[in-house]
């Protein structure tokens, strides 16, 4: 769709009707540029949000729970692991936000899209759907056992507690790769049409 608009934009220049001026398509393609890259910065700061809320929880159940040491080793590889992804949202946060108006929009889109193009097809750009599944399951059984109020090992010897970990596994994985899967397919569209507009304005 947005690859569509930016055919129509350049029709206008080719066509024998109403012709933009170099500074309004400038102005529109601006628009344009950050209207897409504010997807980025908006997913990527829910991204963080949601990374420090778990971290507050993982600090405070880790308190709430020293004594369970089986509990608290699941606790500690979540909290570097989360405390990693929010320092690296950060950065990217960081990267990617910015009104390309302080600068010439070819040299800002160029920065973000090389940030961008290593995010989604870069040698890592596919740990995160690897990291799902042993992420999801130590998250879950955290939240299971702490608000079953006992210790860890004793959740797991109930048979009942162990059926509704079962349970909630396999649908909860399915809709995390599901979610996953569709935001990345979604960030590579968006990525496409900036790739696309950088292209075009060498020719401007």
């Amino acid at each position: 769709m947005e690859n569509n608009e930016l055919q129509a934009i350049w029709k206008t220049l080719s066509t024998e009707g109403p012709k933009r001026s170099k500074e309004e398509l400038q102005l529109l393609l601006r628009s344009k540029a950050r209207h897409t890259m504010n997807r980025f910065v908006t997913e990527t700061l829910i991204s963080i949000l949601i990374s420090a809320g778990l971290f507050v929880y993982l600090i405070i159940t880790s308190i709430n729970r020293a004594d369970d040491m089986y509990y608290l080793t699941i606790n500690i590889i979540l909290l570097v692991i989360t405390l990693i992804s929010l320092v690296s949202g950060y950065l990217s946060w960081k990267t990617l936000r910015g009104s390309p108006s302080d600068q010439p929009l070819k040299v800002w889109l160029e920065k973000r899209t090389r940030v961008l193009t290593k995010w989604l097809y870069g040698r890592y750009c596919k740990l995160h759907l690897y990291l799902i599944a042993p992420l999801f399951i130590l998250i879950l059984l955290s939240i299971h056992v702490y608000f079953e109020y006992k210790p860890f090992l004793e959740v797991l010897n109930n048979a009942e507690s162990v059926t509704g970990l079962l349970v909630a596994l396999p649908i909860g994985l399915f809709v995390s790769f599901f979610t996953a899967r569709k935001i990345r397919r979604l960030r590579k569209q968006q990525l496409e049409f900036l790739l696309d507009l950088q292209t075009r304005l060498y020719g401007v």
